[in-house]
């Protein structure tokens, strides 16, 4: 299987990782610092669709950072629990991209779907010039026995939907870019299956919101549209996806892909697909890219992934006692100012050994 190539790796860590690239760092829970000026000029490998989008539209570049930075910290919400944490170490999640494993999968998915969600929710906020609202004149009604409408109550397409369409465009068009250069390489083809995977858990999950109108708190219209899943749940949907995903081969022609195993049926466009097997990212190992599980807090009654048995290894945990500063006592002052004084919290802890 070929690694990704180096555009794909630069790019991701200039989105990911900034500060090996262009000095830049950020944290998880901290505001994204990235100009997309310094990222299109810093990044003369860009070409294509990706360049055209840096010299056209760097505020289309922006909201891809953010929904890159937003895909990473789901991962990192999701896999919380798991051996492999989603880390954001530079050196360690490079070695991540490089293999073609489950976890890998993930990453493309949550990326390009966090892309499209961001860009989406952007053109809702007003915040690009290029989209808006959703346009609903050319849609049909929803069938009469389901949906707003089906108790028979007036209804119409209005307020402002999200043009899911226009971020799933743009995501494909930044995202996909690079990988469709190489088409015919597996790796490849991983990859652009995953990603469409990500964006079809945005895109395909829209849910319909309404509002009544009336007098006297009557419904005698309502008003509806069309708005984007919350990311947790792309996160969580996309979750199941990769505790099923589909391990695969390449066929003779190079252009297709094949399941291994006994696998009932080939994967949908909606599964997860990889072609290599997961180290046990148990111990330190900067080759697979595994920080090891030593020093992870761990939960000692739990039987599933959080659980010591499994998140240790089997190398047994240790009870710590520590001693965490915790806000209490707050006040509400007028106005507008809280003030809490500083509680001492005693916390039992499991730690892997």
């Amino acid at each position: 299987m070929l690694p990704p190539s180096r555009t794909q790796l630069g790019l991701f860590f200039i989105l990911l990782c900034p500060a090996n690239i262009i000095g830049l760092w950020w944290a998880v829970g901290s505001p994204l610092v990235m100009d997309p000026n310094s990222i299109c000029r810093k990044t003369k490998r860009l070409a294509g669709k990706q360049a055209e989008l840096c010299q056209l539209e760097p505020e289309i570049v922006q909201e891809v950072a953010k929904g890159t930075k937003l895909g990473v910290r789901e991962c990192q919400y999701q896999f919380r629990f798991r051996r492999w944490n989603c880390t954001s170490h530079s050196k360690y999640f490079g070695k991540i991209l490089q293999q073609d494993i489950r976890e890998t999968a993930f990453v493309y998915a949550i990326t390009a779907a966090g892309v499209s969600h961001a860009i989406t929710q952007a053109c809702s906020m007003g915040e690009l010039l290029q989209c808006g609202c959703e346009l609903t004149r050319s849609r049909a009604p929803p069938a009469p026995t389901a949906g707003p409408g089906a108790d028979g109550t007036a209804w119409e397409w209005g307020g402002c939907g999200d043009d899911v369409q226009f971020g799933y465009e743009k995501s494909q068009q930044f995202m996909d870019a690079k990988s469709k250069k190489g088409k015919n390489d597996i790796r490849a083809l991983i990859d652009l299956h995953n990603n469409e995977a990500g964006r079809l858990a945005v895109r395909s999950y829209m849910r319909t919101e309404c509002k009544c109108h009336g007098l006297s708190g009557s419904c005698t219209l309502r008003t509806c549209w069309r708005k984007m899943p919350h990311f947790r749940e792309v996160g969580d949907r996309l979750l199941e996806r990769f505790n099923g995903a589909f391990k695969v081969m390449g066929g003779n022609d190079g252009k297709t892909l094949i399941p291994v195993g006994d696998n009932i049926k080939p994967p949908d466009k909606q599964d997860l697909i990889y072609s290599a097997d997961s180290p046990d990212f148990c111990s330190a190992n900067r080759k697979t890219g595994s920080l090891g599980t030593r020093g992870r807090v761990c939960n000692s009654t739990a039987m599933d992934t959080s659980g010591c048995d499994l998140l240790c290894c089997g190398r047994g945990h240790r009870d710590e006692t520590v001693v965490l500063e915790e806000n209490c006592l707050c006040r509400f002052h007028w106005c507008c100012v809280v003030q809490c004084r500083k509680c001492s919290v005693r916390q039992e802890l499991s730690l892997c050994v």
